[in-house]
């Protein structure tokens, strides 16, 4: 018996764009649009008579914008939804509001040439389809927090955390020690979640998020205004200082290195690995051969398989590995890749990983903190 369908409803006031979506999706063996809506409140009957497993959802749309519907979707009825946003820096803070919001994930729409450009993403939005339909969505309890305006600076990292109890200081044990985090689909607020419970002295974090150029820059700032570390995009030979948090920067590697007695980041461009680029690869790889012992990998929600491998060889040499749970993954990709290669010490659930980093980090405050 054939498997049945996925079922997508697009959204969209473009006409143009419905019918491009629409022609991708129909040429798919495994899924069809079962509807094209050109606003939300037409929509909102297609879904209550349609019953789709995915819709793909616009930003900019007349009677009611695409973050507003989505906010009422997912607290009335949540259902995976695939962001299509135009690729402008209010298109990527946008986005970043509605994955805080429970979108899946996006499709950086080209602001010129949709068309062809629309047509040459065939594929990834085929691709992020058949994720969203397996993902875990959850409903919107209440109003999610805003994201930062003018995030950034000490003023925005103080008046994010205001309303967090402060995390006890870690004092010396961030000198040596770095933590790598690699994370794809969810990841952008899983990673929020370990990043906003860390103190302001925790040790350096690197991060791999699978995003594309335009969107990464915006993310870290949107972080920065969050927590008690500061957050940026990496930039190249910058050195690794504890009380940071450095994000790789979308269609680019970020990998570590040793310079004298510092570690300091390693931006390149190169070909994707694991069909990706920025790699946790290529991130956790780095990490074994350049900080072994004194690196904690966390490997998060995300499709596919990328650092895997590598989060087991950061594993032989010596870091310790925290895996997140299926229970609490937009996707257990990823994750169970790292657990079926034996890279993983632990696997707990989101909420449970940086206070499990702290308890970590002061249980062997007393261990050698010599660099590998």
């Amino acid at each position: 018996m054939a498997a049945a369908k996925i079922r997508v409803v697009v959204v969209d006031d473009s006409a143009l764009v419905r019918g491009l979506l629409a022609e991708i999706i129909d040429r798919q063996p495994d899924m069809c649009c079962v509807g094209a809506a050109a606003d939300p409140l037409v929509a909102r009957e297609m879904i209550r008579n349609l019953n789709p497993d995915v819709i793909t959802l616009d930003i900019e749309m007349p009677r009611m914008d695409g973050i507003d519907f989505l906010a009422r979707l997912m607290r009335l009825r949540p259902m995976p939804v695939v962001m299509v946003s135009t690729l402008t820096e209010r298109g990527a803070d946008v986005t970043l509001k509605a994955l805080e919001l429970g979108a899946v994930d996006f499709v950086a729409k080209p602001k010129i040439g949709v068309s062809d450009g629309l047509r040459q993403l065939g594929a990834d939005i085929t691709e992020k389809i058949r994720t969203a339909a397996r993902a875990r969505v959850h409903r919107l309890a209440a109003a999610a927090p805003a994201a930062a305006g003018a995030a950034g600076g000490p003023g925005g990292r103080a008046g994010g955390a205001a309303s967090m109890p402060a995390p006890a200081s870690l004092g010396r044990l961030s000198t040596e020690k770095i933590i790598f985090i690699g994370a794809s689909t969810g990841g952008t607020e899983a990673t929020r979640e370990v990043l906003m419970q860390l103190p302001a002295d925790a040790p350096a974090v690197m991060i791999t998020q699978h995003m594309p150029p335009g969107f990464t820059k915006s993310y870290a700032a949107r972080l920065d205004g969050l927590c008690r570390i500061a957050v940026a995009e990496a930039r190249d030979g910058e050195r690794v200082l504890p009380g940071h948090a450095y994000i790789a920067p979308g269609g680019h590697h970020l990998s570590v290195e040793r310079s004298g007695a510092n570690y300091i980041a390693r931006v390149q461009d190169g070909e994707p690995v694991n069909r990706h680029k920025p790699s946790v690869e290529v991130l956790f790889e780095s990490a074994a051969r350049v900080v072994g012992r004194n690196a904690l990998a966390v490997m998060l929600t995300g499709m596919g398989a990328d650092g895997a491998k590598a989060m087991k060889t950061m594993k032989d040499a010596g870091s310790w590995n925290l895996v997140q749970d299926e229970a609490s993954c937009v996707v257990f990709g990823m994750p169970r890749e790292a657990i079926a290669h034996g890279a993983a010490h632990e696997v707990l659930p989101l909420t449970q990983i940086a206070p499990r980093l702290m308890e970590w980090l002061r249980a062997n405050a007393g261990a050698a903190m010599t660099r590998v």
